[in-house]
């Protein structure tokens, strides 16, 4: 998706080599505006100002513990996961 609509990102960390848990995964998506969290066809939105902590990671975290990837940071939003739908309305 992103090589099709000439996406370059400012940094690549492959997950298998970096895996981000527990705290430092809570500060980089505490450090956000908005999260959205791909679900199957679901797109699940949080706010970590309003929303709460456990939830959030619930829905973020894989089952390994880690954060989903892949995980883009777009500005002060942060996609989750991997869904054709949500990677087409953000990255066009």
């Amino acid at each position: 998706m992103l090589q099709r609509n000439n996406i370059t990102p400012g940094r690549v960390v492959d997950a298998r080599k970096t895996a981000l848990a527990g705290d430092e995964a809570w500060n980089l998506l505490a450090g956000v505006n908005e999260i959205i969290v791909a679900s199957g066809k679901q797109q699940l939105r949080f706010d970590p100002r309003r929303d709460g902590k456990e939830e959030i990671l619930k829905q973020a975290l894989g089952r390994s513990g880690t954060l989903r990837a892949p995980t883009l940071l777009m500005g002060d939003r942060l996609l989750v996961g991997y869904s054709d739908t949500l990677y087409a309305h953000y990255l066009g």
